[in-house]
C-alpha cells in the first residue's frame, strides 16, 4: 500500500473511532490528533524512554500541550484546574489518554516494538472508586492497543496514600497494564512493603538519584522484585553518569529527547558516545 493509501486508511479508521466515541476530537492535515476541552484545544507530544542494555527506545512518554491560536496557551496544570468538579475531571483525563493513544498508535512506525507511558491524575484515582483502567482499556480495544503496550504512571503524591496505592496497582494490573511509581525516597522499605504488587518500573528523579544515600540498596531491591529502575528528568552528562553508575536500566530526558509533536527515537550513536564517556570519567 503507497503512502496515500494509507493515510487514507487511518482516516477511515479514525471516522469510525470518533464515531464510536464522546470524545470531540479532530485531525489535521499531516495525521495529529487533538481534542477540545471547553477553549482548549489539547494535543500530545511525546519523549523517548532509552534502554541502556538493550540500545534501543524502549517507548515513550506522552504529555498533554494546549495549543495557543492565537492567544497564551495554557500550562497542563492550567487545564486540569479548569476542571473543578470530579465528573469534569474524570472526562478530561481519559480523553488526554485518547488523544496520546491514538497519536501514538496512529503516527508510530515501529508502533507494535514500543509501549505508551501515560499518566493519571491523582484526583482521578480517588474520584474513581473501582476498576481504574476500564474506560481506557475500552478505548484501547476499539483501537486495537492492548493493555499490555502501556505503561500507567502513578504520581508521586498517591505515595502518602499506602492503601490508595496498593488498590490502584491491583487494578492497573489485573487489566493487563503495566505500573511505574514514581519512588520519593521517603520510605527504604517502600519495594518491600509493596511485595507481590510490585511496579514494573520505579521511576527516579536523576537530581534525587544523585543526593540518595542508599543508592545500590534501592537498585538491588527494585531488581530482586522484578522490576527495573527508569531514570528520569536526565538533563546533564553528570546526572546520566550517576544513572548509569547507579546501574539505571532506562532514562528518560531532555539529554536523551525532548519531547516533541512526532515519535521519534533517542539518537543511537551519540548516546552510547556519551555513555561511554560518562562512565570512564570521574564523578
Amino acid at each position: 500500500m503507497n503512502k496515500t493509501g494509507i493515510n487514507t486508511s487511518i482516516k477511515n479508521e479514525f471516522e469510525l473511532i470518533q464515531s464510536a466515541t464522546d470524545y470531540a476530537l479532530k485531525r489535521d492535515e499531516k495525521g495529529w490528533i487533538s481534542g477540545q476541552f471547553y477553549q482548549c484545544e489539547l494535543t500530545s507530544v511525546f519523549q523517548p524512554v532509552w534502554g541502556i542494555d538493550q540500545g534501543i527506545t524502549l517507548g515513550h512518554a506522552a504529555y498533554v500541550r494546549s495549543k495557543a491560536h492565537g492567544q497564551v496557551a495554557l500550562w497542563p496544570w492550567q487545564v486540569f484546574a479548569l476542571a473543578s468538579k470530579d465528573e469534569q475531571l474524570i472526562d478530561l483525563d481519559r480523553l488526554c489518554r485518547a488523544i496520546h493513544a491514538l497519536n501514538y498508535y496512529f503516527n508510530n512506525t515501529s508502533k507494535a516494538n514500543t509501549v505508551l507511558f501515560v499518566d493519571v491524575h491523582p484526583r482521578l484515582l480517588e474520584s474513581v472508586k473501582d476498576d481504574h483502567g476500564r474506560a481506557f482499556e475500552n478505548f484501547l480495544d476499539l483501537i486495537g492497543v492492548r493493555t499490555s503496550q502501556v505503561v500507567i504512571e502513578i504520581p508521586a503524591i498517591v505515595n502518602r496514600n499506602w492503601k490508595l496505592l496498593q488498590h490502584v496497582i491491583t487494578n492497573y494490573r489485573s487489566r493487563g497494564y503495566r505500573i511505574a511509581a514514581n519512588y520519593t525516597g521517603s520510605r527504604i522499605d517502600w519495594m518491600t512493603e509493596l511485595g507481590s504488587l510490585y511496579p514494573d518500573f520505579v521511576r527516579i528523579e536523576a537530581g534525587d538519584l544523585q543526593r540518595h544515600e542508599a543508592v545500590a540498596a534501592l537498585v538491588d531491591t527494585i531488581h530482586s522484585y522484578g522490576g527495573s529502575l527508569l531514570v528520569r528528568d536526565v538533563e546533564t552528562p553528570a546526572q546520566l553518569s550517576a544513572a548509569i553508575r547507579a546501574k539505571a536500566d532506562y532514562l528518560q530526558g531532555n539529554l536523551i529527547g525532548k519531547p516533541q509533536n512526532l515519535i521519534k527515537e533517542a539518537e543511537l550513536l551519540p548516546i552510547s558516545e556519551l555513555a561511554d564517556s560518562t562512565v570512564n570519567s570521574k564523578p
